[in-house]
């Protein structure tokens, strides 16, 4: 294989939002087979939502840290089960703020990450927030392709799919 095309290939990284939603272990297992099998790589990225004005700087600063370092620990755990797929660590990205804005500023800033991997809500309430926005009012905004795995496929059914 030419070494440019190698180089791309390595450099696929398909990108997960780790939220809190049971969907999230979907759309993460899909990212890990198939950059497994494609040789690309995956990263997780966490947002930390702002924390409240605090009556006290020092305390606003503190609960700040504090849910950074709970999303870096909540990365760290799902890390290794990427690399028990993959074989390799994933880039792991925390940010403060919105989401949305987060999520658009990073594939703005990083040229590396080719696809967005989410998976819709499991339930019939529609497809979630993040999606809804994503293809709605922020659809122009998105750089890269997005995938969008149901949220209730079983390991088998992602294994057969990836």
């Amino acid at each position: 294989m030419p070494e440019a095309a190698e180089r791309a290939r390595r450099d696929r990284v398909f990108l997960v939002v780790v939220d809190d939603s049971p969907e999230r272990a979907v759309a993460l297992r899909y990212a890990a087979l198939r950059a497994a099998k494609s040789g690309g790589r995956v990263a997780l990225l966490r947002v930390v939502e702002p924390v409240e004005q605090a009556e006290w700087a020092g305390i606003g600063a503190l609960m700040a840290q504090e849910r950074l370092e709970e999303a870096e620990t909540m990365l760290a755990g799902l890390a290794a089960q990427v690399k028990e797929i993959t074989g390799g660590l994933p880039i792991l990205i925390t940010r403060e703020g919105r989401t949305a804005d987060e999520l658009l500023a990073l594939l703005a800033e990083d040229p590396r990450i080719s696809i967005l991997v989410l998976a819709s809500a499991a339930d019939s309430k529609g497809p979630g927030p993040l999606i809804q926005a994503l293809t709605g009012r922020l659809a122009a905004k998105m750089t890269v392709p997005m995938t969008v795995v149901p949220g209730t496929m079983s390991d088998a059914e992602l294994d057969r799919v990836t």
